[in-house]
């Protein structure tokens, strides 16, 4: 059974409900004087508090997707991101399987589009990670068999799981109800997380002697998906998004690479990495890449491109409101920029949920098919 399956959440709150009025039938029993009694309650007390919090944890993960498996709960990461010296040989992308969009029309991808589990292999980077591709119905259908596409990267944050952007924040079904109420074009939609060297926080950074995350988002990405689908290689026919640690990525990457995406949306983004025990030495010693990775430093001190960014934040409930508002103020032309400022949300999937659809329609109003 999975971590994220609603079968363990049900096993582990019927187990806290039945030992807890376990626990109340024996109480009297264990009232007595004496070690053994108070070691039975406080064993009991102590079991009934850990299936009770597992429970509430179990509930969490499920809404919000933190972990997606159990070898990703206790860090032994399955279908994991590695460097792989052979992926210089063979870069490209490998379909692994194939699942369906959860909207009407479902069994068939003519009209309910196609979710495939991928596994894409970088060039350059010889970075090698899992990832999912979402096809609209249009990809499928007669009369588009000579179209491409628009494509845009999409990110979790971090330490979240690419499922999170089909389960939690339903990237392929609101993708798909945009373009059938002709709010949207239709678009290909890579998701996957930033963690691609896991359990490493690389924040799309290229780390001396370390991951080349940067290179893998600016440049593999773009180049294995596009020798495997319908879609362009030109900046037009390419945006990214991505919320908290992938919002910064996104923001990132369509700053300083407007040779290979046209648009980036940060949602909740960060504006600096962070570096902790997450992510480890990101820079060893360089100076200029640590400045670099700095978006309100690269705004003031490097050449803006043609680029395009929406950022959003709260006026209550987010902490990057001021940051935000900076990196507005920073943006000069050729560069544009857009903005949502709710006025209240926060860092969750709650408030991203809310910020995703006019995110894809202003994606879509700014990426264009060859």
């Amino acid at each position: 059974m999975g971590l994220t399956s609603t079968t363990v959440l049900v096993l582990a709150v019927l187990c806290t409900v039945l030992l807890s009025l376990v626990v109340v039938w024996l109480w009297p029993r264990l009232a007595r004087q004496g070690w053994r009694p108070v070691v039975a309650r406080v064993g009991l007390m102590c079991a009934v508090q850990l299936l009770l919090f597992s429970s509430v944890g179990l509930a969490a993960n499920k809404s919000f997707l933190f972990y997606g498996s159990w070898a990703d709960l206790f860090g032994r990461q399955d279908g994991v991101g590695v460097l792989d010296a052979k992926a210089a040989a063979s870069p490209g992308v490998k379909v692994d399987g194939k699942q369906k969009v959860d909207v009407p029309g479902a069994g068939k991808p003519s009209i309910g589009g196609e979710v495939q589990r991928v596994t894409v292999q970088g060039a350059k980077s010889r970075i090698v990670t899992p990832a999912y591709v979402y096809l609209p119905p249009e990809y499928f259908q007669k009369g588009y068999e000579k179209k491409s596409f628009p494509v845009t990267v999409v990110l979790t944050g971090f330490p979240g799981t690419a499922e999170n952007l089909i389960k939690g924040l339903h990237y392929p079904k609101t993708a798909w109800t945009l373009s059938k109420e002709k709010k949207t074009q239709p678009m290909i939609l890579v998701m996957m997380r930033p963690t691609v060297a896991p359990p490493r926080n690389t924040q799309c950074i290229d780390i001396p002697g370390g991951p080349q995350t940067e290179t893998f988002f600016a440049d593999d990405v773009r180049k294995a998906i596009s020798g495997t689908y319908r879609v362009g290689t030109k900046p037009k026919n390419w945006g990214f998004i991505g919320d908290s640690t992938g919002g910064y990525c996104a923001l990132k990457v369509a700053l300083q690479h407007p040779e290979a995406y046209a648009a980036g949306v940060g949602l909740s983004a960060d504006y600096q990495p962070e570096v902790d025990s997450d992510s480890g030495d990101l820079f060893h010693g360089n100076k200029h890449e640590e400045k670099r990775s700095d978006l309100l430093w690269s705004l003031d001190h490097l050449p803006q491109g043609n680029s395009s960014f929406l950022v959003t934040t709260s006026k209550r409930g987010e902490s990057n409101l001021k940051e935000t508002q900076k990196f507005i103020a920073k943006v000069k032309r050729p560069a544009h920029v857009s903005s949502i400022t709710l006025d209240s949300g926060g860092h969750n999937f709650n408030t991203w949920l809310r910020e995703i659809p006019p995110s894809l329609e202003w994606l879509s109003a700014r990426l264009a098919a060859d």
